[in-house]
């Protein structure tokens, strides 16, 4: 099982300097064997520094008015060195190692309520052994002066106060770390292993177990040579009963070793090609269930899209609605102040026509008794009565419709 692995180193200014000439690639000739500078463009920055750090450093404590007495060999900075090992990164692939240690510079933000803007630089390594990041921060804390008004103050002792201050840190990086998906071993307590606190540069040393496959690349099969018989020269005594007694037991003996070593070595080879095959699968392995997780984050980005697009298909349709119902609401207005108005003109049309019919009827019953009047006919009543029975004409003319209507009835009819 892998661990997570947080350390801690405190800077002055002396030690921030040559922190920033490694960490930022300033030296044109590495004394680090573990650099490899063909893989140096896929370094990158969590927080890039514009400045070196001591100038960054003036810079912040300049522009936030940070408190403390700084001597010249003050611990003005601390460096965390954050990582696990190869068989975490290889099997996690680029994607999710890029994401652990941008969740791991996430995590120093917040911790101890430190803040963003007191994060000098945070660079991530992945031209040398093992994957790394260095995360350089101004060490803090916020409490009061003499007067109880709020300051923030740096000191690295007040920041790390306490015996146990760097358990908890590994502790709260571990439940962190793992609550963000990453399965990781929290490293075991220093009382337990015996093991003294390791600086930066030693963390970079951590190597898996080497291959025992090496074993047999030093394996000698040759027979040892047996000493030429002419070559023994033990006074007094006959070839022959050295070559019986001393010769020929030990070439048996040599004879069955070989034997044993070429069977050892049989065997050996069939473990190593068992133990061939196992890497490959593992390798496999590893690689599916990378492609797996990165598949899965693939589909819950596809599944955060979705229900993006989806909520802003909602609104739009919702938008859509409100805009035709407005408009329905703004045509139904116009439509029915349109009909008011062509009615308001019916209506005072319709009353016009009413007071012509009145006046038309009032001017024919004038008109019918000046005639009488005029020709001396006589009654005006007399002379309608007989006008209508003679030519089954009404003067009033809603009788004379009524009595057309009912003439087409009775022609229906018949």
């Amino acid at each position: 099982m892998s661990y997570a692995i947080i350390r801690n180193d405190k800077l002055t200014r002396v030690d921030a300097q040559g922190s920033y000439i490694h960490n930022d690639r300033r030296s044109k000739g590495h004394s680090n064997k573990d650099i490899d500078p063909t893989r140096t463009y896929l370094n990158f920055y969590c927080k890039k520094n514009e400045l070196t750090y001591i100038k960054e450093f003036d810079k912040i404590k300049k522009e936030y008015n940070l408190q403390g007495h700084i001597r010249s060999n003050s611990i003005i900075m601390c460096e965390m060195m954050i990582t696990s090992d190869n068989d975490f990164f290889d099997k996690i692939g680029l994607d999710e190692t890029k994401r652990y240690f941008k969740e791991s510079y996430n995590f120093v933000c917040n911790y101890k309520n430190l803040g963003e803007k007191y994060i000098v630089s945070a660079t991530v390594h992945l031209d040398e052994t093992t994957p790394h990041m260095h995360l350089v921060y101004i060490p803090v804390i916020h409490t009061k002066d003499k007067d109880g008004n709020k300051i923030d103050k740096i000191c690295a002792r007040d920041f790390w106060r306490g015996r146990n201050s760097y358990r908890e840190l590994q502790n709260a990086f571990h439940e962190y770390i793992t609550s963000k998906g990453f399965d990781l071993e929290r490293g075991l307590p220093i009382e337990e292993t015996g093991a003294k606190h390791q600086n930066i540069e030693d963390l970079k040393k951590i190597t898996n177990f080497e291959n025992t496959k090496k074993i047999l690349d030093n394996i000698k099969l040759e027979l040892p040579e047996v000493p030429n018989i002419n070559d023994i020269k033990i006074i007094k005594l006959n070839r022959e009963k050295v070559e019986n007694e001393i010769i020929k037991p030990k070439d048996e003996l040599i004879q069955k070793l070989y034997k044993d070593n070429l069977t050892l070595h049989k065997e050996l080879s069939k473990h190593s090609k068992v133990i061939d095959e196992a890497e490959k699968y593992q390798k496999e392995r590893d690689k599916i269930l990378a492609d797996n997780k990165e598949l899965h984050n693939t589909v819950k980005n596809l599944e955060h899209e979705y229900k993006l697009k989806s909520n802003n298909l909602d609104f739009d349709f919702n938008n859509r609605k409100r805009e035709l119902e407005e408009e329905f609401k703004e045509k139904t207005f116009d439509l029915e102040y349109e009909y008011k108005g062509k009615f308001k003109k019916l209506e005072k049309e319709n009353n016009r026509l009413y007071k012509i019919i009145d006046k038309f009827y009032e001017t024919v019953d004038k008109f019918i008794v000046w005639i009488c009047h005029k020709f001396g006919i006589g009654e005006s009543k007399e002379l309608i009565k007989n006008f209508q029975e003679e030519t089954h004409t009404f003067i009033d003319p809603v009788k004379q419709l009524e009595h057309e209507e009912r003439e087409k009835e009775w022609d229906l009819e018949i």
